[in-house]
């Protein structure tokens, strides 16, 4: 072997990147979704052109939560088989059931509005809550929800404001609206108005009408901030022009059309 040949070798060997266990078990489920995915294909685009949904019901039957999960989201969206939502609750519920926290936050909303199940609030509770505490910022949302409005569960403020946090904190704008009137109304928390400001500020950012609105106020009045009323004019303008109906009603009373 030539000198050339020996260093190359030895540079492929010193370069090996040996895979810990969580990178091994992250790549064999990948390796799991893609070979599924692919036998799901197969079954799709059968000669006949027709759906086997008897024969691929019994093979998704036992497989992983990600796979049913899939299945549940071709059921609910129509994805390659007629919508049929009582199919599409009964795959989430089988996934859920195996840990996943996105068929869980299904499962919970599912329940809430009735939709591929009947209305059961503490049904929706339990599996929002599961979700929730697998770090689902949308599980968090609704869970923050129900706890604050006594849905499914007995009212609780403090639970209210600390899944309301958990949720902001991923970003999610909603939730980060809600943190922001606790923290403004002194809810479930003490009231802090530059927490306020800076939370409604984060969803307002990200687009929410409601909070843009609530935003305005503060800028207008000097909430959490210094008084401002182009800011105030400018936020209140945003919602509105979202269909924010509240927000054409503070535009005339404030009179910001003069800023």
């Amino acid at each position: 072997m030539s000198e050339d040949k020996k260093n190359n070798s030895n540079n492929l060997i010193t370069n090996i990147h040996y895979l810990s266990n969580s990178e091994l078990l992250k790549t064999r489920n990948m390796i799991k979704i893609v070979l599924t995915t692919f036998l799901l294909l197969i079954f799709l685009t059968k000669t006949s052109g027709q759906v086997n949904l008897d024969s691929l019901s019994q093979q998704i039957e036992y497989a992983n939560a990600e796979t049913q999960f899939m299945f549940g989201e071709m059921y609910c969206f129509g994805k390659g088989i007629p919508i049929d939502k009582k199919q599409a609750f009964y795959w989430f519920l089988k996934s859920a059931e195996q840990g996943s926290m996105k068929a869980q936050s299904n499962v919970g909303y599912m329940y809430y509005y009735g939709d591929g199940a009947l209305i059961d609030k503490k049904q929706a509770f339990y599996w929002y809550k599961k979700s929730a505490e697998q770090g689902f910022a949308e599980a968090q949302y609704m869970l923050a929800s129900m706890f604050k409005d006594g849905i499914g569960t007995l009212t609780d403020k403090k639970q209210a404001f600390h899944w309301y946090e958990k949720s902001a904190e991923q970003g999610h704008s909603k939730a980060q609206c809600n943190l922001g009137a606790m923290f403004k109304l002194g809810e479930g928390t003490l009231t802090d108005m530059n927490q306020a400001f800076s939370w409604l500020k984060k969803s307002a950012d990200q687009g929410y009408a409601m909070a843009q609105y609530n935003l305005g106020i503060m800028y207008y009045y000097g909430r959490g901030t210094t008084s401002d009323k182009k800011q105030a004019k400018y936020w209140i303008t945003e919602a509105y022009e979202q269909g924010f109906e509240e927000a054409k009603g503070l535009w005339e009373d404030l009179e910001l059309w003069k800023y």
